[in-house]
Parts: C-alpha cells; structure tokens; sequence
C-alpha cells in the first residue's frame, strides 16, 4: 500500500468555497488521493475538538494522516531554553496527533549556528532523547512516529547522513526524505532511478529493512542555490527537478510502501494526485500489465 497526499490544503479547496480543514479528508477522497499531512508549522494552533473531527473524518474516508510540527523548533540550539522550548513543541505535536488519530510526526531538527555540526548534532542527540524520554512518559509514541526531515539549506541540521544518526537513537523513528531538499543540497543531484535507490540503500544499510520500507517522502520541485534550497515550485514547472519517474520507479523495484507528501506551491492536491498517477504508470510498466 503506498499513499499519496498533499501537506495542507490547496489553493484550490479555498476557491471552491471550503474553510476548515475537516473538510480535506472527504474531499481528497473525492480527488483519489488517500493521505494528508496537516501543518501546525506556526504552532499548533487548533482545539482540540477541531482535531477530533479531522481525525474522524480521515478515518471515514480511508486517509493516512500526519502532522508537521513548527518550523520553530530547533534541536541543536545553544539556548537550554530554545532547546526546552522545541522539546515542548513537539511534546504538542505528539498530543495533538493522538487526539487527531494521526500516526506520523515531521519535526525539522534544527539549524546550525556559531559551532560546528558535530557539536550540533551531539546537541541534537541529547535534546531528542530526552523528548522521547518525556514521549514515553505519557505514552504518546505507542501510536505516532517522529519523523525527522531532511532539510535542504546548507545551515540547517538534516543533512541524509545527520537524519540517519538522528534516527539511529531509537528505532522507534523513521526518516522523513525531502527529495527537493536532497537534491538542493545536492546541487541537482536526484536525477536517475540510481540516484534514488542509493538513498534508499543508505538508509536501509544503517536502519534496516522495515523502515525503509515504510519511509515518509515528502515531494515537489525546487529551486537551489549555493546555499541550497530557495523555493519549492509546482510540478508543471519542469525547469526544476527533480523529476518524479525515478523515483516511481526506484520506490517499485524496491519494493516501498511509502507515504507520500507532496510540497508544491498552491498545487500539493493536485501534484498528488500527478505523482499517483505517474507512479501507477511506472507500475504497469514493471509488471507489463498494460
């Protein structure tokens, strides 16, 4: 089972005369798409109740659900209190999904500032073993998975290889794959199926089979620089990569079962649903089912 989906809502849902949220869920069905990622990245900001009925609507209509945490947290930050604070930001995270029924976190861990990346990411360790000590206090990891993200800007922490160590702390998390942010940091780097599979093989080779497996991919173009990331784009803005095929095809012959996010620019909805339709056209092509 692979699931695709938007990270919130688009520009489109609000043109059609939708407001709230709790209307995604009936109305990606309708689109044939089977995921969402609900965004709290300035906080998380909503009632209670309001997560209730996204969650039970999602469960209605057959939606893979997960959150993404506020861009405000920061691991590695020198700041005891900063580092408390993001702690505590993904504490909310992680209780708002459980009332939502969603079953994945994103978190960005961090930036890097004023040390070096060794010392950040030994920060980094130490503030996200705690917040999964502070998890299992109140048994919220019993049923949601913190997925640390791949950043894309050359002074952010989450580069593939600091997300793996992240991920290494407990086997409990699962990597969250920015393909637009690995091939900014890249340079432009994700071009063929080899491209991809080599991700894969790394994260498989340090974290094993069953999470990578079940890897959360978030997707869309992008525009870099020598610092990395700039902007994410639609997926009709072919003078950006990269190109969905590869990696269609990398996730079939590995045998993936993925969820799926798609980043674009006004247009996740509807770039999802692109991605779902190229990936089951790559399918048919492996399996000569035409």
């Amino acid at each position: 089972m692979i699931w695709f989906g938007p990270a919130g809502n688009s520009d489109s849902f609000y043109e059609e005369g939708y407001k709230r949220s709790f209307d995604m869920p009936v109305w990606l069905k309708n689109m044939g798409l089977n995921a969402y990622e609900y965004q709290c990245n300035k906080g998380v900001n909503l009632k209670d109740e309001t997560a209730q009925i996204i969650g039970q609507n999602c469960k209605e209509h057959n939606i893979k659900l997960s959150i993404h945490a506020p861009y405000y947290i920061n691991l590695a930050s020198t700041d005891q209190k900063k580092r408390e604070k993001s702690i505590n930001y993904i504490l909310d995270t992680l209780r708002i999904a459980r009332i939502m029924q969603a079953d994945r976190i994103v978190v960005h861990p961090g930036y890097v500032s004023g040390i070096s990346r060794q010392i950040a990411i030994e920060l980094a360790l130490d503030t996200l073993l705690e917040t999964i000590r502070q998890a299992d206090e109140k048994d919220y990891l019993s049923s949601v998975t913190i997925c640390p993200e791949v950043l894309g800007k050359n002074n952010q922490l989450g580069t593939l290889e600091e997300v793996i160590v992240l991920c290494s702390l407990d086997e409990r998390l699962i990597p969250c794959l920015d393909f637009a942010h690995i091939h900014a940091l890249t340079q432009g780097g994700m071009k063929t199926i080899d491209d991809f599979k080599q991700v894969f093989s790394f994260v498989e080779k340090h974290l094993g089979r069953e999470r990578t497996r079940k890897i959360h991919i978030h997707f869309s173009r992008v525009e870099y620089g020598k610092s990395g990331e700039k902007k994410h784009w639609t997926y009709n803005d072919i003078e950006y990569g990269p190109d969905f095929n590869p990696l269609a095809q990398a996730i079939i012959e590995l045998g993936l079962e993925p969820v799926i996010i798609c980043e674009s620019r006004g247009t996740m909805a509807e770039d999802a649903l692109t991605l779902k339709n190229i990936y089951e056209e790559e399918s048919k092509k492996y399996t000569g089912d035409y």
